[in-house]
């Protein structure tokens, strides 16, 4: 019986036949990277192939690696097997790799979500024998709202904020939910301040071509009345920590798929949770599945168990396997030099030896 021709091993998802990796977790020679988010671009590849938007990001994220990028729709070919990617939807730069040998056809996903953002390039579905999907929310319970709606109730929350004379801080991670936020917030509010681990994403999008709205970075020398009366994004990172508290007082939004759940916004002590997110909800991973007229699907991380089931129990053939993938929705990537970065712009009366200690 012939090998399949994508295998999950303990560095990845391997090609034999193309000698390489996509989204591996463990240093190798070649690998194909979905997107940018930390649990699917490791540090340490010797090649790296991935799509153009997420290349200064990447650069930023790992420093100088060997990169190559493509655009949508265009392929290239390693040792007989011709791999492209399509739009993901997930972040800005996400692809889904498709790989084909002999008339047979794998997608990998990576990340993805079916709903426009009006920032990432829409999800695409592709035709293909095998797709190898996530299923971060595949659970009936988690069905988003149309992103119209979520943004409504943002906007309206920072313009009372403003009304109360309390400052506005909305947390989301600082590759894909950031910008989104930003891209939807309503500017005739007041300016947009961010943290410096979203800024530094924002200056690497940017580099890259996309057009964001505009943004002032915090620094030690920022204006605190200046910007109280703006709306600050902010990573998870930055909750509950002292360059957090010097804003106050302040209303404090958490952004994420997890506050559909009962408690998600007490445990993060959040005053507001806007559920927010960027993968796919319950019936987005079903019609994403189903639109692929694939003959097998792969769930790598989520409610695979859960999501298997049901796949099989309408039809599907569905399995369940086992990847280091999933977490950015939980804590967002912030590198060393993120932390460093944010640990010099605190007033050195609020750096603790701890603090001091990670920051040399």
């Amino acid at each position: 019986m012939a090998k399949p021709l994508l295998e999950f091993t303990d560095r990845g998802i391997y090609c034999q036949q193309g000698k390489f990796y996509i989204d591996p977790w463990k240093p190798v020679d070649d690998a194909v990277i979905t997107h940018a988010h930390a649990d699917h671009a490791y540090w340490g590849h010797k090649r790296y192939l991935a799509h153009h938007l997420s290349r200064e990001v990447l650069l930023y994220r790992l420093g100088e690696i060997n990169l190559q990028t493509i655009e949508y729709g265009e392929s290239i070919v390693k040792n007989g097997v011709k791999i492209s990617m399509y739009p993901a939807g997930h972040v800005i730069g996400s692809a889904q790799i498709r790989v084909e040998y002999k008339g047979v056809v794998w997608v990998v996903s990576g990340d993805y979500k079916t709903e426009d953002d009006g920032i990432s390039t829409p999800f695409e579905p592709v035709k293909c024998h095998h797709f190898i999907s996530e299923c971060t929310f595949g659970m009936p319970v988690y069905t988003w709202k149309p992103q119209s709606q979520i943004f409504e109730d943002v906007n309206g929350w920072w313009k009372s904020n403003l009304e109360h004379g309390l400052a506005t801080v909305i947390v989301g991670y600082s590759l894909g939910k950031a910008q989104r936020i930003l891209q939807n917030l309503d500017l005739n509010l007041g300016k947009v301040y961010t943290h410096g681990v979203i800024e530094n994403t924002n200056e690497a999008l940017r580099r890259n071509g996309v057009i964001l709205n505009p943004t002032e970075r915090i620094t030690s020398e920022s204006s605190k009345e200046a910007v109280r009366k703006g709306i600050i994004i902010a990573p998870p990172s930055s909750v509950g920590t002292p360059w957090m508290r010097k804003f106050g007082p302040y209303s404090f939004g958490y952004c994420s798929g997890w506050m559909a759940i009962r408690g998600a916004k007490r445990r993060r002590a959040a005053d507001r949770g806007f559920v927010m997110s960027d993968h796919a909800d319950w019936d987005g991973l079903v019609s994403a599945i189903d639109a692929t007229d694939c003959e097998c699907v792969y769930l790598t991380h989520g409610y695979t168990a859960t999501f298997t089931r049901y796949l099989n129990e309408i039809g599907f053939n569905a399995r369940e396997v086992h990847t280091l993938y999933g977490g950015e929705e939980e804590d967002d990537a912030v590198t060393e030099k993120d932390e460093k970065e944010e640990i010099s712009e605190l007033p050195k009366d609020e750096r603790s030896p701890e603090l001091k200690e990670a920051a040399k």
